[in-house]
């Protein structure tokens, strides 16, 4: 054996006479450890037996006759940290779920479907819902009964897990019928909740549906939610609500309602102050506990920060501000740095703890600054709300309550002298941070949220011209392109470890488009476009319902779901259903397909009351209402410089448009057909339903039209 100075668990080992392996092997192991999924893993040594949802575990439950215990959670879910370790790690009660229940384990994020059937079902029986989302099903997977945390004692009001697993099994064999009874009209109502707020209206009179006062109505439901001092809508918990942020700055784009951008910059310019945003390493975590963004919940997720570089790059072009450009930046170097595959693919997620503490990474002591800093320490402590007794459970999380601009005045420093010290001292924290244990990471690669950060990175492109960010579209995409379509030419959901898993969903599709079309408007490769194309047909297929014009979430090709849910609202990220009406909106206008014109806005028809009356939870359809209000300008340039003048009219924030550059003719695309001289010179046009103005050379004019 070789020397163990100096490491005390191979000391051990030594006097011992055993191998160090031995030390380090685990009481228990179950069927997880096959998994690929980080979250699986995790409890792959739970002394649960555990089996991931497939055929085997349904199985075992209809031939033993046991109800089934389906527990979905998410690597970054810190919550679902707490029930493994107070209940899950805990052998007394894996026994009872051993005994009693088939137990099977989902990563919430692999089978997006899964946990929509199931939170529907809890939300309905507890009028709440969350992770970890536990919830019983009868062997034909029908829920009968559920809810998210459960204490291993008595608490907060609820009963102890224990409790909850006897009571069950009580149930499940003395009340029979009506825990089945239960579970059929719980099914039911998942089913008709499919319609929930859709209505079915005459769709002849479009031209005359969609109006201004609806867009000011919704700009005024929204700002009635705003908060006005801290930004943001609603009380704490505080998400982003980037679509909502979005609306509002489009809004004032078309009516110069001050109100609207006031409040759009201002929730963008408090987070970016928060402890939300991560001013060591760039990147967001994915909500604050407080109205004022100190405490985030320390998780950072791929698609939030996704949807962020989206609104900053528009803010940006609006604004001119480098404040926007600057954290853009930053954020995308954070996700190239931390979230970035050697293959190119975008990981999805770095979790909340480290070392077993919710935030310890990030957040820091007063003594820790003072040795770092040194003399610098104290400024920096008075600009970033740092103190002995700390801001956040007796330490601090860097937080700025007001910006470096109005500090330097407050405090009468030179406000670039005052930005190069504190640049100095990010740079000094950043490097001792990395020294420390580094929060868990998901390194699971889903194709939806990779397509989200495309979009994003091609929009931080068109705002900011800067390379980098094409160049992580453009590598991911080829990543997505190789490893995430099988054999039949179906594009698949997940991807580690070489393995791609599961038919992807409606979301995955829908956001895929989008990223081919944002991909094109920046590159000018028409072959995105019809590879969005192939995907649109390929979705209408696969996810259409023949007596509805909303899509499903799952394919028609997926069979181990008990119904196919449709998904109208807006959560975390945009509906797969208003994407899709965006993708089929677009794409009807760059190949003249009538057919998919009138579906989009039958989809925006139907969610009238809705989109007006909760914006909040439809914004990214009120989105889409503003393109039918204000209608779509179809920008083509054509010629040997169309691609520079392409990228220099994509710096100009212009929302409602399609953007096609080419040098030569292409076959195919309406909107370039005949626009191209013999001399190759280079031209704009803009049209609106292919209907042109003259040809333009001078960016500016075409701005000008813009206006009018």
């Amino acid at each position: 054996m070789s020397d163990t100075t100096g490491d005390a668990n191979c000391h051990v080992a030594w006097i011992k006479r055993k191998p160090i392996f031995t030390l380090l092997e685990k009481k228990f192991t179950n069927r997880l450890i096959k998994e690929t999924s980080p979250y699986l893993l995790q409890h792959a040594h739970n002394p649960v037996d555990w089996f991931p949802w497939g055929e085997e575990a349904l199985q075992k439950a209809k031939e033993e006759d046991k109800p089934i215990l389906v527990s979905i959670g998410y690597s970054a879910c810190h919550w679902c940290h707490v029930m493994e370790k107070e209940s899950f790690e805990d052998e007394v009660t894996a026994d009872i779920m051993n005994k009693h229940f088939v137990n099977i384990k989902i990563d919430r994020e692999e089978r997006p479907d899964l946990d929509h059937v199931y939170m529907d079902a809890v939300q309905t029986m507890t009028g709440s819902g969350g992770w970890p989302l536990n919830v019983f099903l009868t062997p034909d997977t029908k829920p009968f009964y559920g809810g998210t945390y459960f204490p291993p004692v008595r608490a907060f009001n609820r009963m102890s897990w224990k409790e909850t697993l006897y009571a069950i099994n009580e149930s499940y064999r003395d009340k029979r019928d009506e825990v089945e009874s239960q579970a059929e009209n719980l099914t039911q109502h998942i089913i008709n909740a499919n319609s929930f707020g859709i209505s079915k209206k005459a769709t002849d009179q479009i031209s005359n549906f969609f109006s201004k006062d609806d867009l000011d109505l919704i700009a005024k439901n929204l700002l009635q939610s705003a908060d006005k001092e801290w930004g943001g809508f609603g009380n704490a918990p505080k998400f982003p609500q980037t679509f909502s942020i979005q609306f509002l700055l489009r809004h004032y784009h078309f009516t110069k309602d001050d109100d609207a951008l006031k409040q759009a910059l201002l929730s963008i310019d408090k987070m970016m102050q928060g402890g939300i945003h991560d001013h060591l390493g760039g990147g967001f975590a994915r909500y604050s506990t407080d109205a004022q963004w100190l405490a985030p919940h320390f998780e950072k997720m791929l698609y939030d920060n996704a949807l962020l570089v989206s609104i900053l790059a528009e803010a940006y072009q609006l604004t001119g501000q480098e404040k926007y450009s600057e954290t853009i930046k930053k954020t995308l170097a954070f996700v190239e740095r931390e979230l970035t595959s050697p293959e190119g693919g975008f990981y999805s997620a770095l979790d909340a703890d480290s070392e077993g503490v919710e935030g310890k990474y990030y957040v820091w002591s007063k003594n820790e600054i003072d040795h770092l800093l040194g003399n610098d320490a104290e400024l920096f402590a008075e600009v970033y709300g740092i103190s002995g007794k700390g801001n956040w459970e007796h330490t601090n999380i860097l937080w700025l309550k007001e910006t470096i601009e109005v500090q330097a005045k407050k405090m009468a420093i030179d406000e670039i002298y005052l930005k190069n010290r504190l640049k100095y001292c990010r740079e000094v924290l950043f490097k001792h941070r990395q020294t420390r244990i580094r929060p868990g990471l998901d390194d699971k690669i889903l194709l939806g949220w990779n397509a989200l950060m495309i979009t994003a990175c091609c929009k931080a492109y068109a705002a900011t011209g800067d390379a980098i960010c094409l160049d992580m579209a453009v590598r991911n995409i080829r990543f997505l392109e190789t490893n995430l379509r099988d054999s039949k030419g179906n594009w698949l959901h997940t991807w580690k470890n070489n393995q791609s898993k599961y038919l992807a969903f409606l979301d995955d599709y829908a956001f895929l488009m989008q990223a081919y079309i944002h991909l094109q408007e920046v590159t000018g490769r028409q072959e995105y476009l019809f590879a969005a194309r192939n995907i649109l047909t390929k979705t209408i297929d696969e996810f259409s319902d023949e007596d509805d014009t909303f899509f499903f979430f799952t394919s028609v090709l997926q069979e181990d779901i008990i119904l196919r849910k449709k998904e109208v609202y807006d959560g975390a990220v945009p509906s797969g259903n208003a994407v899709m009406a965006f993708d089929l909106l677009y794409l009807a206008m760059i190949f003249n397909e009538r057919l998919w014109l009138k579906r989009a806005e039958k989809m925006l028809i139907s969610l009238d009351k809705v989109v007006i009356k909760y914006p909040y939870s439809f914004s990214y359809w009120a989105g889409l209402w503003q393109h039918m209000v204000t209608g779509i300008n179809e920008i083509a340039v054509t010629g040997e410089n169309a691609f520079t003048i392409a990228s220099l009219i994509n710096k100009n924030f212009i929302p409602n448009k399609i953007m096609q550059s080419a040098i030569l003719p292409t076959v195919g695309m309406p909107l370039l057909e005949g626009k191209f001289n013999d001399e190759n010179e280079t031209y704009i046009y803009l049209c609106r339903n292919y209907t042109c103005e003259r040809p333009l050379k001078i960016i500016d004019d075409l701005i000008l039209l813009l206006k009018n």
